[in-house]
């Protein structure tokens, strides 16, 4: 799985670089283009000469060495990776990066990378347990950073435990696990929000406005999501699905409930699906008490709610894609695409709730999807989970092409 991978190897400064070397010629027969960072104290171990004869590429060692010019060596590193490995990871580098500090060429080249990576930490087995270095692993996890555990056994200060650095062959074979994952998971670490049923607009304490959304295309979408390896939150108007336990679920009544929740959540997402049924008009007064009948005629007013997509379509920024859905009773395709460019959308999902096996309540819809490049994909009949999984095709497609 790593063949033809662009793998950069951080090394830091401890007795398991000798290791690393290793690591790297493992890496090389399994067919990775390996680049080398080493910091100064693990030059005091190995020599670069060592890891150059390796891996035949250039080892970078110095902040200042800018041999070429034409760009800057650690961005150009770190925009070079596809995975980015620290090995051996020592206390001191992963305090270093857990706290956003950058004094050398490992740490400056790891704040600029957006590419994958893994730390595979080696160093006494005190050092592994203490509190700050255990905190630190744990900061790192949080930023998506995956570990590969250290082995127990006899460690180069004479102690027996856990810290010695995983057997290069070891990481390698974890190293491909690790991209086989995350090639059958394209939206890991991607932060998405789905919203989800109906909203209700309430007149008293025993009365309330609303629609017949089910919630469950949203539920659908969000499961699909999350499947796929996305950070999904769930933002679920009153409805009696339940959802996965992975998905972070937020549960509102009202349009501006959901407004607020979402809007919450929107700076820091990738992506936003709006599928919600979400309320277009409240009324402009209700009562504490309830409303007793009268004799004549009931006249009611109402006001608007906030538009929620016209809103996130005014925010958007270029690196998120937003999605909406158009729930239409005639002249569905003329509704849709004049929605999905007046709110500036990137994708909208439009159905004829009148059409048989479409709509609400039912486990089954009919949609055309359509983009913002004209691109317009008619599905048939299909439960809502394939539905689900055909939006979230056409969402990764429009992710790879922005990214090329």
């Amino acid at each position: 799985m790593i063949s033809g991978k662009k793998i950069l190897l951080c090394v830091s400064g401890g007795i398991a670089v000798y290791k690393a070397a290793a690591l790297t010629s493992k890496l090389v027969q399994a067919g990775a283009v390996v680049k080398v960072l080493m910091s100064q104290s693990a030059k005091q171990f190995v020599t670069p000469l060592t890891f150059q004869t390796l891996s035949r590429n250039e080892v970078h060692d110095d902040t200042f060495a800018e041999n070429n010019p034409k760009v800057v060596a650690h961005i150009d590193l770190a925009d070079w990776a596809d995975i980015v490995v620290i090995a051996p990871a020592t206390a001191n580098i992963i305090g270093k990066i857990a706290n956003g500090i950058a004094d050398d060429m490992i740490t400056t080249t790891l704040l600029a990378t957006v590419a994958p990576v893994v730390v595979a930490p080696a160093m006494n087995v005190h050092m592994y347990e203490h509190p700050a270095v255990q905190k630190n692993m744990k900061t790192l996890q949080t930023f998506g950073y995956t570990f590969i555990e250290p082995d127990e056994g006899f460690l180069a200060c004479g102690y027996v435990g856990k810290g010695r650095l995983a057997e290069p062959e070891d990481i390698v074979q974890q190293l491909s696990e690790f991209v086989k994952s995350r090639e059958s998971k394209p939206l890991l670490h991607k932060k998405i929000i789905v919203t989800a049923g109906p909203t209700q607009e309430k007149l008293d304490p025993v009365r309330f406005f609303t629609n017949h959304s089910s919630g469950k295309m949203g539920f659908a979408i969000a499961e699909v999501a999350a499947r796929l390896g996305a950070d999904v939150t769930l933002v679920a108007g009153p409805t009696s699905l339940s959802a996965s336990p992975t998905i972070r679920r937020v549960n509102v009544t009202t349009a501006e409930d959901m407004y607020h929740a979402v809007i919450d959540e929107f700076a820091t997402s990738d992506i936003i699906i709006k599928s919600a049924a979400v309320a277009d008009y409240r009324p402009k007064q209700s009562d504490d008490k309830k409303m007793k009948k009268q004799t004549g005629p009931l006249i009611l007013e109402f006001e608007r709610t906030k538009d929620i997509l016209q809103e996130l379509g005014q925010r958007k920024q270029p690196n998120q894609l937003l999605v909406g859905f158009a729930a239409e009773t005639n002249d569905v395709e003329a509704y849709a695409i004049e929605k999905l460019e007046r709110k500036n959308l990137d994708v909208i999902i439009a159905n004829d709730i009148t059409a048989p096996g479409a709509g609400f309540q039912v486990d089954t819809n009919r949609v055309t999807i359509m983009t913002k490049d004209k691109e317009k994909i008619v599905l048939p009949q299909l439960s809502k989970t394939e539905v689900a999984e055909e939006i979230m095709k056409v969402i990764i497609d429009l992710m790879a092409g922005d990214n090329k």
